[in-house]
This record gives structure tokens, C-alpha cells and sequence, in this order.
């Protein structure tokens, strides 16, 4: 009984604090610190051209306006990696999304073959009102999902198997672990979606600004 006990206690105490408890030594990755690290790319303008600042670093949180598309990202490319991040919703909408869901993404293995552009071939830990934790796969970006290989598209989507996301203006933690071709999405503590055998190998991250206003922060990485 005692260990009945101990082990529903775990079990509330992992879900409560998510994958982090067994990653001590991830670092900041967007910081006023580290900025020769990362450069913002805002459509229609180019790279760190941001008139309008799309993207603004205020109190330790990334604040994303949403008025333009766009994301800033990692100059490095990462492969095998656990990031962590926490994301709320603003209050504003742009269009051509301004009667649409809440929408904006983490993009990762985002490789820039011809250009930054909107958006390039990647993975994508979707960050949307009702979707948080879906994948999608960017430019013929393919994995393995429930013992079947997704077609290669433009775009394509899979599932999240459950729902963990907080209600729009509450904070969200976002868990993406990256090992080996092998993929894992935790949404406050919850495993929502897996995939296996990932097409692509490496490259940037990216944090995307896609119509609708929202803050970033304790966005940390550590490489496995």
C-alpha cells in the first residue's frame, strides 16, 4: 500500500513538473546577452529588419507582436536537444488570422537551404488555441507516427493524442525532446505526442510570430 502511495505521489510530482526535474544543465537561449547568437526574420522585410518590432525583449520574456510573419531563431543549428519554454497569448489579432485561432509555433531542425523564408523546412511543436502539441512537418520534412511514414508535403499535420493546454491568457510550458531521430512533446507535464525516424537531422530553432500576439519566456536548451 505504502508503495501504491509513493508511486501515485511520483507520478503526480512528474506530471506536475514535466520532463525538466531530469535536465539540470540546459542554458538560456535567447538573451540581451547572447544576441550575436540569434537574428529575427520578419516577412516582407528580411533579416534583422524589424521596423515595427515584431519581436522585443522585455523583463527576460520574448514578446511577439503578431503583426507580422515571422520568427527570430538560433544562428546554430541543434540536433539531439531538450528545450523548455513557457508561452501565454496576448490580447491582439492581425490578418489575414484576425478571425482565427490563436496561432504560433516552435520550428526546429529548420533547415535554410535557399534563404530565410516563410517558413522553411522543419518541424514544428504547433502552439495554436486547441492544437498545442500537434507536429508539423514543413516542406517534405517526414517521421514515422503510429507505425506509419507521413506522406512528404508542403505541409502535414499530426494529431496531439490529448489535450493539456491551459486556457488562452494562462501560462503554458512546453517540453520538446529531440534524440536520435526520436521525438517527444510535453505540454504542462503531459505527453501529448511522439514520433520516431525524423527526416531531418539538424538545424536552427526558430520561434515563430504568426498573426496573434504572444510572450515568451525561461525558454532553456540543453544538448543531449
Amino acid at each position: 500500500m505504502k508503495r501504491l502511495a509513493c508511486l501515485i505521489i511520483l507520478h503526480l510530482f512528474t506530471g506536475y513538473f514535466g520532463y525538466s526535474q531530469n535536465y539540470n544543465n540546459t542554458v538560456p537561449l535567447f538573451t540581451n546577452e547572447n544576441k550575436a547568437d540569434w537574428y529575427v526574420y520578419i516577412e516582407g522585410a528580411g533579416k534583422n529588419k524589424d521596423s515595427l518590432g515584431v519581436f522585443q525583449l522585455e523583463n527576460g520574456m520574448i514578446h511577439a507582436s503578431g503583426q507580422k510573419f515571422g520568427y527570430i531563431g538560433t544562428s546554430k543549428s541543434y540536433s539531439n536537444f531538450y528545450l523548455t519554454l513557457e508561452f501565454k497569448w496576448g490580447t491582439m489579432k492581425y490578418p489575414p488570422r484576425l478571425n482565427e485561432k490563436r496561432d504560433a509555433g516552435i520550428l526546429y531542425h529548420a533547415v535554410i537551404y535557399n534563404g530565410d523564408k516563410i517558413w522553411p523546412r522543419s518541424l514544428e511543436c504547433q502552439i495554436q488555441e486547441g492544437d498545442c502539441g500537434d507536429i508539423w512537418l514543413i516542406d517534405s520534412a517526414s517521421v514515422i507516427h503510429a507505425d506509419t511514414i507521413t506522406p512528404k508535403l508542403n505541409y502535414h499535420r499530426v494529431i496531439k493524442s490529448k489535450d493539456a493546454e491551459k486556457p488562452t491568457g494562462e501560462w503554458n510550458k512546453v517540453e520538446i525532446i529531440v534524440k536520435k531521430g526520436n521525438i517527444t512533446y510535453v505540454i504542462n507535464g503531459q505527453v501529448v505526442n511522439e514520433a520516431k525516424n525524423s527526416s531531418l537531422g539538424a538545424g536552427r530553432i526558430l520561434l515563430q510570430s504568426e498573426g496573434a500576439e504572444i510572450y515568451y519566456r525561461n525558454i532553456r536548451l540543453q544538448e543531449l
